[in-house]
């Protein structure tokens, strides 16, 4: 706490100082001194001394991608702290200018961006929520009610929702491992709420106050590019004559020649006749029939160019990998451990079992997939997939859907107790023990619509029903 209070201390000596050199120096030193000392911008840096700071010390404690990440998290605020500055010396800009403007800020966000796509690492939802939540600094793009956007506060709070579910993972799948990935989940969320959304809220609520009497933001003139020089016509034949002819004496040739062909009446002039022994049906050395080494070899090809080699086997220990496993109805892991993790990727009308505790499932890309397994320590996670089937024996926290199409769930009396989430997914369906030991499962479809109504100044959120007349 005495860290705090003195390094907020000589941050205020130093801001002093500035100011100071900007009053003796006059002129526009004075003015870059002025807005580096409003109370806007003392209050912004504030706000990273203390809430980005703890992201920062949670990160370096990991390491590895999740520093990475958390250093463009902090590059990203302290550009938007320039941008802060500039706005109180500028004048607002037009939508021109206004690109030009949020362009540093939209090449941090595209760099965060990059870092979740290709493969998906160990720390993936990390990634990707360290990611999307960057857009929560897009607020500063308001430029008033027709401009398309929420307002800032509520801007900054529904930027936070599309980071929260890859947040909330992390917070699942390490709440009993490891202390300093939860600690850097609860100090991400904390930076936006409350930290970023009381700041708009107490400054810029309207969106950013721009300067009357400041300079004007111009977009940047890209040089226009130089048009390739025409290549010089080739030179005519000396001994030719059809140099001398004109070019309306020339045939015509292209869609011309067709019409004047076709405006004669006399298109089928040129066509050759067909005679019965030529025709397709009375060839004896063709058949409709395609041979079944033919469509082998076809299915094979397409299967290969789309798909990867197929992969069933553990890496460094920690990580069973199923990859391109396509018609295996057999695969099964038999010797596997709590600290290991099962990444099933891009299978196809195959059925795996794992026959022991695992830490957690990942089912990525699948079609008509099938897995059977008796426990795991985190969570399952179905994600991008169609058709597929879940048996959870033992027990299960968290099952997680994703963006998947027709899900069928199946639970034991073990895990009941199971936290189903889901999103931007349809036709998911849990399967539950009946009341009788030997009875049959009963369904239960998750519902995928919902009615949103306005009540008491907020929304309240209930499944929709139908129900037949």
């Amino acid at each position: 706490m005495e860290e705090k209070l003195i390094g907020r201390l000589e941050s205020a000596v130093a801001r002093l100082e500035a100011l100071s050199v900007g009053f003796q120096g006059g002129g526009g030193g004075g003015d870059v001194a002025d807005a580096a000392t409003d109370p806007s911008i003392i209050a912004f840096d504030d706000l990273m001394g203390q809430y980005v700071a703890r992201v920062s010390a949670a990160a370096e404690k990991i390491g590895g991608p999740v520093l990475e990440v958390t250093k463009v998290v902090q590059e990203a605020f302290a550009v938007q702290k320039q941008l802060l500055i500039k706005v109180k010396q500028s004048q607002k800009p037009n939508n021109a200018g206004l690109a030009e403007f949020l362009k540093p800020l939209n090449d941090v966000i595209t760099k965060s961006s990059a870092m979740t796509e290709g493969r998906r690492s160990d720390f993936f939802n990390h990634l990707k929520a360290a990611a999307d939540s960057l857009t929560a600094l897009a607020w500063i793009a308001f430029t008033g009610k027709d401009c398309g956007m929420s307002m800032p506060i509520a801007h900054v709070e529904e930027s936070w929702q599309m980071s929260e579910f890859y947040c909330n993972k992390v917070l699942v799948e390490y709440r009993n491992k490891d202390p300093n990935h939860v600690e850097w989940a609860k100090a991400l969320k904390e930076l936006y709420l409350p930290g970023l959304r009381d700041y708009v809220k107490g400054f810029h609520p309207l969106g950013p106050v721009w300067s009357p009497t400041g300079s004007t933001i111009a977009p940047s003139k890209a040089p226009a590019p130089t048009a390739p020089a025409v290549p010089p016509p080739p030179p005519a034949s000396l001994f030719s004559s059809e140099s001398s002819q004109t070019s309306s004496s020339k045939p015509k040739v292209g869609m011309s020649a067709v019409f004047r062909e076709i405006s004669t009446g006399n298109v089928t002039s040129g066509l050759r006749k067909v005679s019965d022994d030529m025709k397709t049906k009375n060839r004896t050395d063709r058949t409709g029939v395609v041979g079944s080494s033919e469509k082998e070899s076809r299915a094979g090809s397409r299967a290969f160019s789309k798909t990867g080699p197929p992969k069933f086997e553990l890496q460094m220990g920690r990580k069973w990998v199923v990859e391109n496993q396509i018609g295996k109805k057999d695969l099964v892991i038999e010797d596997c451990d709590s600290k290991q993790s099962v990444y099933v990727y891009g299978c196809k009308d195959s059925v795996l079992q794992i026959q022991g505790k695992v830490n957690n499932i990942t089912i990525d890309k699948c079609t008509k997939m099938g897995v059977v397994f008796k426990d795991v320590v985190a969570a399952c996670e179905i994600v991008n997939c169609n058709g597929v089937e879940v048996q959870c024996q033992g027990s299960a926290p968290t099952i997680s859907v994703d963006n998947t199409s027709g899900c069928q769930l199946y639970l034991s009396k073990d895990s009941l107790e199971t936290s189903i989430s889901t999103a931007k997914s349809s036709e998911i369906n849990v399967l539950v023990p009946g009341a009788e030991p030997d009875g049959d499962l009963v369904e239960h479809s998750l519902p995928q619509q919902y009615i949103h109504a306005f009540k008491d100044g907020r929304f309240e959120t209930t499944p929709a029903s139908h129900s037949g007349g």
